[in-house]
C-alpha cells in the first residue's frame, strides 16, 4: 500500500527530527502505545500487522503476519494451537515480533518467551469475532496440505450446518499465545542510513515484577 500524502510528510518529519532518549518514558509499553496511537492517528493501515518468528525442533526459523489482539504485560494474539506456529510456540516458547511501521520510518521489535493465555481469555475473544470467522476456525485445518479449495469449502459447509442456529463455541484447538518480552527495541529511520535505536531491556539483577527496564542506544 502507497503512502497518503499526509502519510509522506508525517513521515519525513520524523526522519528529520528523530528519537533522543529524553523522548523516551521509562516503560516500553506506553511507549509501544505512544508509537502505536499515532500510527491509528495517522491512518495507517492494519498497524496491528506484526510480524511473529518462531523456531522448530532443528532450529529453522520461519515467520508470518498476524493481528495483535491485546497488549498488557504482554503482547497477544490467537491462532490454531495445531498450526505450524501453534506446534512450533508450544514446543519452542520462544519468539520474536516485529512491528514494519514502515509508512512512517518507523519498526518496533520484540524478543521473549511465550505462554498460552488462559481458556477464559481465548473464549472471551472467539465471541467477539465475526461467526463467519468462527466457523472458519473451526474449518481451517491450518498448514495442512489440501487438494484444491474446494476442500476447505466442504468444511466450513459442514461446519455451517453443525452449528446451524446456535451459537459456535471456541475450538479446543484455538486460542492464544502471549509474548512477554525480555526485550523491545523501538527504531526510527533517519537519512544517510544514521537510524535512531533504542533498546528497552530487563536489567540482569532486577526482577520482572518490579518493572525495571534498561534503555540502551544502539548503533545502527
Amino acid at each position: 500500500m502507497s503512502a497518503t500524502p499526509d502519510l509522506d510528510a508525517r513521515r519525513l518529519e520524523l526522519q528529520q527530527r528523530g528519537v533522543a532518549e529524553s523522548d523516551l518514558v521509562a516503560d516500553p509499553f506506553v511507549q509501544f502505545h505512544q508509537w502505536f496511537d499515532l500510527c491509528v492517528a495517522e491512518g495507517m493501515h492494519e498497524p496491528e500487522a506484526m510480524i511473529v518468528s518462531s523456531v522448530d525442533s532443528a532450529g529453522q526459523p520461519s515467520s508470518r503476519h498476524v493481528l495483535l489482539r491485546g497488549v498488557d504485560h504482554g503482547f497477544v494474539f490467537f491462532t490454531n494451537y495445531e498450526s505450524q506456529k501453534g506446534v512450533e510456540l508450544t514446543e519452542h516458547p520462544q519468539a520474536a515480533i516485529c512491528f514494519p511501521w514502515n509508512l512512517l520510518a518507523r519498526q518496533v521489535r520484540v524478543v521473549g518467551r511465550v505462554e498460552k493465555v488462559t481458556a477464559e481469555e481465548s473464549d472471551a475473544y472467539f465471541a467477539t469475532r465475526p461467526r463467519g470467522s468462527q466457523i472458519g476456525a473451526w474449518a481451517s485445518r491450518q498448514s495442512e496440505v489440501i487438494a484444491d479449495r474446494s476442500v476447505l469449502e466442504g468444511w466450513y459447509a459442514e461446519v455451517e450446518e453443525r452449528f446451524a442456529g446456535i451459537e459456535v463455541t471456541r475450538p479446543p484447538h484455538w486460542g492464544g499465545f502471549r509474548v512477554l518480552p525480555a526485550e523491545l527495541e523501538f527504531w526510527q529511520g533517519r537519512e544517510s542510513r544514521l537510524h535512531d535505536r533504542f533498546r528497552y531491556r530487563r536489567s540482569s539483577d532486577s526482577n520482572p515484577a518490579d518493572g525495571a527496564w534498561t534503555i540502551e542506544r544502539l548503533s545502527p
